[in-house]
Parts: C-alpha cells; sequence; structure tokens
C-alpha cells in the first residue's frame, strides 16, 4: 500500500518538477492579490481592523494552496484522455493507494507553492516568529491535504481537460469569495456567515489567520474537525470511482455530457 502511493506520488511530483513554468506562474497570482489588490483596497479602506496587506496574508496563502492543489488533480483528466490512466488502474497496487498518491502529491505541490509565498510575509508587515512559523505551516499542511482531496474527488469524475478547469473554476472562486480571505467574516451579512460554515476553505483560511494574527472566526477544535471530516469523505468518493475503473456510467461522464 505505502509503496503504491509513494510511487503515484513520485510520478505526479516529477511532472510538476518539469512543468517550472506552472510553479511561476502560480505564483503571480497571490502576489497580485498580495500587493496589488492589496495596495489598492488598503489604501482607501481599513477592513480586518488594520493593515489591509496584513490582514489578506492568510487569504493570499489560502488562495495559492487552493488552485495549486486543486488543478494539480487535473493531470488524472489529462491521462484518462490519452488513456494512460487505464495503465495506472490495472498496476498491482490498489486503487485506494492511486487516490491517496494523488491527493498526496496535489498536497505536496501545493504545500510547496505556499512556502514560496511565505517568504513575502515581512512585505506585507506579517512578522514571522517561530511559534506562529510552526503553527502557520500545520495549519497550511492541513489545508494542502483538504485542497487536494477537493481536486481529486473532482478530477476523478471527468474526462475532459478542457471542461475540468470551466467547471473547477466555477465552483473553487464562490469558495474563496465566500472564505473571509479578502474581508471579515465577521463584517459579513447573516447569509454569508451562514455559508461560510458550508465552506471547507472558510475553515482553513481561518487557521491559518489564526496562527499568524491570533484572529479566529471559527473554534479551532471545529475547524480541525470539519476539515477532517471533509477529507475523509472526499477520500472515501475518491477511491470509490477509483474502484468502479473507467466505465464511463460510473464516472457520469455520458449522464452529464462531460466529455468533449
Amino acid at each position: 500500500m505505502m509503496r503504491g502511493i509513494y510511487a503515484v506520488m513520485v510520478l505526479d511530483l516529477k511532472r510538476f518538477w518539469l512543468d517550472r513554468a506552472r510553479l511561476i506562474a502560480g505564483l503571480a497570482q497571490p502576489l497580485l492579490y498580495l500587493f496589488v489588490l492589496g495596495a489598492g483596497l488598503g489604501a482607501s479602506s481599513r477592513l480586518g481592523g488594520g493593515d489591509y496587506q496584513r490582514y489578506i496574508f492568510p487569504g493570499v496563502l489560502g488562495l495559492s494552496l487552493l488552485f495549486t492543489a486543486t488543478f494539480a488533480a487535473i493531470t488524472i483528466v489529462f491521462d484518462r484522455q490519452i488513456g494512460f490512466f487505464k495503465a495506472v488502474l490495472v498496476a498491482p497496487v490498489p486503487r485506494a493507494a492511486i487516490a491517496l498518491g494523488k491527493i498526496g502529491a496535489g498536497a505536496a505541490q501545493a504545500f510547496v507553492q505556499g512556502l514560496i509565498v511565505l517568504p513575502f510575509a515581512p512585505l506585507a508587515g506579517v512578522p514571522l516568529g517561530f511559534g506562529e512559523t510552526v503553527e502557520l505551516i500545520g495549519a497550511m499542511l492541513l489545508a494542502a491535504v483538504t485542497f487536494s482531496a477537493v481536486g481529486v474527488a473532482f478530477a476523478s469524475r471527468f474526462s475532459s481537460t478542457t471542461v475540468f478547469p470551466i467547471v473547477s473554476n466555477a465552483v473553487l472562486l464562490p469558495m474563496f469569495f465566500l472564505s473571509g480571505a479578502l474581508y471579515p467574516l465577521a463584517s459579513t451579512p447573516q447569509w454569508m456567515q451562514m455559508a461560510a460554515h458550508c465552506d471547507p476553505v472558510a475553515y482553513a483560511v481561518d487557521l491559518m489567520r489564526g496562527a499568524l494574527l491570533g484572529r479566529f472566526f471559527f473554534p479551532v477544535w471545529l475547524s480541525l474537525t470539519v476539515l477532517a471530516g471533509v477529507i475523509a469523505v472526499l477520500v472515501a468518493a475518491s477511491v470509490r470511482v477509483f474502484n468502479r475503473g473507467e466505465d464511463d456510467s460510473a464516472l457520469g461522464a455520458t449522464k452529464f455530457n462531460w466529455r468533449r
């Protein structure tokens, strides 16, 4: 089991390393949010009760982790499209190892991307003490695994590299904007706060913000419980789809016209 997980992770991480343009491009979006949007809005508002760039830094980390982890799973869709995924499924490893390896690889890619953003914290006015850094890294790891599980659960049901990014963005962008990454949830309307309680991204961002700034919207135990539950449910869902193999009716491709 562990050897299978390791083999799948190594395969995907080698792909990630060879595609360094994606690593560089993935750094641009969070930095634009942090220094362009942050400077623009921070000049005219006091959102977060202090320096705006400092306040949104955990949210920018969440943005980097979310999109890197989720779109790392597009390799599943690409492999299915060219037929390579069938070779992966017939390999002498448990299907659960394939799912866990894909989730682990996506989480590792997102975590590396988050570590690249982390040195920009002092430029945003965020001091990084030893204790805060340790807590933040723990929150980042949990967030990366959660977001990677979301990506694999989505990608396991798609077979078109054209449709997957469109549908993913349609789901991920509302999750990000409802998470309180760019504004304090405590100041939002009641319906947005209720929506945030159903958004795993909100719990992950809240843990990272609490680690850095000491401000929590959700109780820590609730955030940890929800994220652990989301990971468990999505891992089980991914393993179930992988166990079905390449049956189109199981993927839902025919019913929902997700094939190109």
